[in-house]
């Protein structure tokens, strides 16, 4: 600790597993945002990773809640005492609301885009795979044309929905931090925008990820195009991002009230290595150059989807930094503007490195899980009039993609 500090901010209340937990929860919007520009927006170039993403916003939502739950200390009993005794007065408590409302929403979509592959699959697998698909078919094992054209038109109504859904999702994040008057570091009315803006950044940067990483992983080529349209869309948001967060800063500075002199502190003396260094240079400024020049010389092929997959790796540690910095960083400036403390997060125990390693990886097991179950890739066939010899999915007409030469699964 250094200079005055009062004794109930010896300790930083807010730990690692809230960093976690704003982190998860800017993932799952920034995926479902991209999933959106194709079924609604009808992006073309998104369409081979408009799927993927929707699955990977399911499986980060689906552990999104399990930080906030650990950091209460008793997960069982908060998670019951937060439906049955809701206090509508507390940010926090209303996550669960929201959270549990958006992850309804998620599944009714998925189930609707995924169910024609669902049919196909249940009429080809056996035992207890059989049983799941048809489970999640409500049994209806051959539905209509008529039914599978209504569930475009609701695909896209729900996919519309989710837009301002995924807003008020991590949006309320930021008005969590923004809304605290006390401290110095956090109150401001940016603070909502800015974190929604990362997530959105953070979202795209882990589908280019993931989606290059699978596609070598699974011996298929990638598709360069959407690379790079995933590229150009985390540059504009990327850029957009920086230009508000440097604003925040600059009207702290230009306003100069009290709290600048001890805030400018903190950025420089206790926080440097991971504000100036991971989250401005390394995770914004880097990425942002490298994504400039990709777009102002129009590369194109392996390279460019290259340095557009370590560009979004790159992405994806400075929003983390990003959340660390305001969570943990603006704990450690005293509310008497004259003194800082230190956090040194413990490796075991609830509040624990470890516990926060294994919440950060289990939503891409779940991810990992829900791919076997629901192929999302888009996979390219010759036309029919250029292959005489077509081989008929099970349980999938030839009519809608299938007859362009385009169909998905596995």
């Amino acid at each position: 600790m250094e200079g005055f500090i009062y004794p109930n901010e010896a300790e930083v209340a807010w730990s690692v597993n809230i960093v976690i937990y704003t982190y998860i929860t800017g993932l799952v919007a920034g995926a479902f945002v991209i999933s959106s520009l194709y079924h609604v927006f009808g992006i073309r170039s998104l369409r081979p990773v408009a799927r993927f993403s929707l699955i990977a916003s399911l499986a980060f939502l689906m552990v999104a809640p399990l930080p906030l739950l650990f950091h209460a200390g008793h997960p069982e009993r908060a998670a019951v005492n937060m439906l049955f005794t809701p206090n509508l007065t507390s940010a926090m408590a209303a996550f669960g609301f929201i959270w549990f409302g958006y992850l309804v929403l998620v599944i009714a979509e998925v189930l609707l885009v995924f169910r024609r592959d669902m049919v196909s699959y249940a009429k080809s697998s056996k035992g207890v795979l059989r049983w799941l698909y048809l489970a999640l078919l409500l049994g209806i094992e051959n539905p209509s044309e008529e039914s599978f054209a209504a569930n475009e038109r609701v695909i896209r109504v729900l996919a519309l929905l989710g837009i301002p859904g995924a807003m008020v999702l991590h949006g309320y994040v930021g008005f969590i931090f923004g809304a605290v008057k006390a401290m110095a570091w956090w109150s401001t009315p940016l603070m909502p925008v800015i974190f929604l803006l990362s997530a959105i950044v953070s979202g795209i940067a882990l589908i280019m990820v993931l989606y290059t990483l699978l596609s070598i992983l699974r011996g298929k080529g990638v598709d360069h195009p959407t690379v790079i349209s995933l590229s150009r869309w985390l540059l504009g948001f990327l850029a957009l991002d920086l230009t508000l967060e440097a604003l925040e800063v600059v009207s702290m500075a230009y306003e100069g009230e009290e709290s600048w002199e001890m805030i400018s502190q903190l950025i420089t003396r206790v926080i440097p290595v991971s504000y100036l260094g991971i989250q401005l240079g390394m995770g914004t400024l880097l990425p942002l150059v490298v994504l400039g020049v990709m777009a102002a010389r129009g590369l194109k092929g392996r390279l460019s989807s290259t340095l557009a997959s370590l560009s979004g790796f790159l992405v994806l540690v400075g929003v983390l930094a990003m959340r660390w910095n305001v969570i943990i960083g603006g704990q450690l400036l005293s509310k008497s503007l004259r003194g800082f403390t230190s956090y040194i997060p413990p490796l075991l125990g609830m509040e624990g490195l470890l516990i926060s390693a294994v919440l950060l990886a289990l939503p891409f097991a779940i991810l990992g899980v829900s791919l076997y179950l629901l192929p999302p890739w888009l996979v390219e066939v010759a036309p029919e009039e250029e292959r005489p010899a077509f081989r008929a999915i099970p349980g999938v007409r030839r009519g809608g993609l299938a007859r362009q030469g385009v169909r998905f699964g596995r």
